[in-house]
């Protein structure tokens, strides 16, 4: 019976912190509407950019677990998971960035 309380509570306050981000959000549309301004700042924009920076971010991210895997033979097995990872994915961001950006240009 005990092992029952934290999942439950655990959903129930992923639950209530959706519930509220969502109705805070559509009063905070609402109340732009009646005031007669422009909603198009809330239009989420999917480009294949987003796509490519979170496919380049995550195959780094894989990168440096296996990075840190065999790094983890010689030093620290967490500090070298930590390090790997994010070292790795910082790198995978700036580079995702760069391709991007001279997409971009194009």
């Amino acid at each position: 019976m005990e092992g029952l309380f934290v999942p439950l509570a655990f959903f129930l306050a992923i639950f209530a912190i959706l519930y509220v981000y969502w109705t805070t959000r559509t009063k905070e549309r609402l109340a732009l509407i009646d005031k007669g301004l422009d909603v198009s700042i809330f239009k989420n924009e999917c480009t294949k950019y987003n796509l490519l920076k979170w496919g380049i971010f995550l195959i780094s991210l894989g990168f440096g677990v296996l990075a840190a895997f065999a790094l983890s033979q010689v030093m620290d097995e967490v500090a070298a998971y930590f390090a790997m990872i994010l070292l790795l994915g910082g790198i995978g961001l700036i580079v995702a960035n760069l391709i991007t950006n001279k997409l971009e240009k194009k």
